[in-house]
């Protein structure tokens, strides 16, 4: 096996204090690369490096055009290592070759993005009273934390640290101990660009130790952490403590709501896209599905054909006719195992396709799927609201390919089952209707409504929940950029001198009016 792969701090790769980490290929079941993880010492040297760099302004003080310029030659250099990248995430994620090489070339556009964002910010001049000029300019605010998930390694961590470099920070990245390996070649890379050394580094490990001593140490001015919900809170909390910034991108439960005078094809088209891409592994994946009751046999007949062609066409990850790879690990199989096997035992829930978990071999190419973590695309149907409310399946983030499906009678039913969760980052409508798309979409409680498509992602749209389950803040636009930075405010006067002798003397000898403000 091939040498561990090494921690980037500093500009350099560097041996980590703690254990070695074992990376897992989730098609095969097999350990394929250990990488070092960071220990409490490695991460207290790294932040101290990383404020180093702040404080001597050799990035956070560096002209706008200046870093604008690196960011667009993180692109560059990130179009040309697209092929080994695309490899690498494929290996360490399972997910399907095909998703892979549409996503990863989309990347660079965050950097573009926000390098344009610097070019042409503008620095606002505030009516205030008197002769004095305020002018308001955007400071970075440090050194900031990033922790990122396994199920998009590189596309969660661009997201965060375009706009957190292009604000001038010193950024600590912690990838998911299951997917480190890209988010490391990400290090070198941007040095390569002109990061100067110090200003990005990434420190895999695990959540308890790494993670925590990251999101605890006082020199630390912002979190921004993408993964569940009840870590979310738990870093929350300690951020808190230390008065830091705090972005979160937490848990999903999105609804995907049919109506009627949809195209039933292309709605199932978008159904099966919204739920099956990363094998339902994203915090967005359209999970409930909600039907007007006078087209759900119609969907269903569909649906069941749709999801079982994608079940046919599944085989090696790396295979480009491949539709669909793994769960990230054993434990996320068996999550999603308990969930599906406890609606269908409850009796309130029937298979219209998938239920299980795969095992023989691939008819597409012969991989053996009981060595992964394979699990079918999945459709449970609930014959009505009241019963489908009850179960965990409709409550809780599966992160699988599992969708449920109920079907509703009138416009206010279905947004009510829609609103019915504790989660509100994503959501779908599918109509023709334009008033209804409009009225319906004003109702539903998400941070991101998709009408007539699913899963669309920019680098200038914002990307947050609307409901405290789902996260605080958001990704991309001009207000992430704006979250990395604190507002200053500098008023100088114009007056003259002798205005100023006769206006501002403040203890002056005798009676007069004074100003305040």
């Amino acid at each position: 096996m091939a040498e561990p792969y090494l921690m980037w701090v500093g500009g350099k790769e560097q041996a980590g204090k703690a254990e070695l980490i074992p990376i897992e290929d989730p098609a095969t079941g097999e350990i394929f690369a250990h990488c070092h993880a960071a220990s409490t010492e490695d991460v207290g040297t790294t932040i101290a490096l990383a404020h180093k760099a702040y404080k001597s302004g050799i990035w956070s003080r560096a002209p706008r055009h200046v870093r604008a310029d690196v960011l667009d030659a993180c692109a560059s250099l990130l179009t040309a290592a697209l092929p080994s990248l695309i490899a690498l995430e494929v290996t360490q994620t399972g997910r399907a070759v095909r998703e892979m090489q549409a996503q990863v070339p989309s990347l660079t556009k965050w950097f573009r993005y926000y390098a344009s964002v610097l070019r042409v910010e503008e620095r606002p001049v505030l009516p205030t009273t008197g002769k004095l000029h305020n002018f308001v300019d955007r400071a970075p605010l440090g050194v900031v934390v990033q922790i990122t998930p396994f199920n998009h390694p590189l596309l969660i961590a661009v997201k965060k640290l375009a706009p957190a470099l292009a604000a001038g920070n010193s950024v600590v990245v912690k990838p998911s101990e299951l997917t480190p390996l890209t988010t490391l070649r990400l290090g070198a890379l941007l040095k390569e660009a002109g990061v100067p050394d110090g200003v990005c580094s990434v420190l895999p490990g695990y959540g308890a130790s790494t993670g925590r001593a990251l999101v605890e140490h006082p020199l630390v001015r912002k979190v921004d952490v993408t993964g569940g919900t009840v870590a979310g809170r738990a870093i929350g909390a300690i951020v808190g403590g230390n008065l830091a910034k705090y972005t979160a991108e937490l848990g999903g439960k999105a609804p995907l709501v049919v109506f009627a005078g949809a195209d039933v094809q292309l709605a199932v088209n978008g159904i099966a896209f919204g739920s099956f891409v990363a094998s339902g592994q994203t915090c967005i994946a359209s999970t409930r599905i909600i039907v007007d009751s006078k087209i759900l046999p119609e969907v269903l007949d569909k649906l069941k054909a749709k999801t079982e062609s994608i079940a046919r066409r599944m085989g090696a990850p790396n295979n480009p006719d491949s539709m669909m790879g793994p769960l990230i690990s054993a434990r996320q199989l068996g999550n999603v195992e308990t969930l599906v096997d406890e609606a269908l035992a409850s009796g309130r829930a029937q298979a219209v396709a998938g239920g299980k978990r795969m095992k023989g071999t691939s008819p597409l190419d012969g991989i053996d799927f009981s060595k992964g973590y394979f699990f079918e695309p999945t459709v449970l149907v609930f014959s009505d609201g009241d019963s489908i409310q009850k179960t965990r399946i409709w409550r809780e983030e599966a992160f699988g390919p599992v969708i449920v499906v109920v079907g509703f009678d009138t416009e206010e039913q279905a947004i009510a089952l829609a609103n019915d969760s504790e989660f509100g980052l994503g959501a779908g409508i599918w109509t023709q209707n334009l008033a209804q798309a409009f009225r319906v979409s004003e109702q539903i409680e998400a941070g991101i409504t998709w009408v007539n498509t699913h899963h669309r992602n920019d680098p200038s749209s914002p990307w947050g929940g609307a409901k405290s389950s789902s996260g605080v803040g958001s990704e991309n636009g001009i207000d992430a950029y704006h979250a990395y930075t604190t507002t200053k405010s500098t008023i100088i006067s114009y007056a003259s001198t002798e205005e100023a002798l006769a206006s501002d003397d403040w203890f002056r000898e005798g009676a007069g009016n004074v100003r305040y403000g």
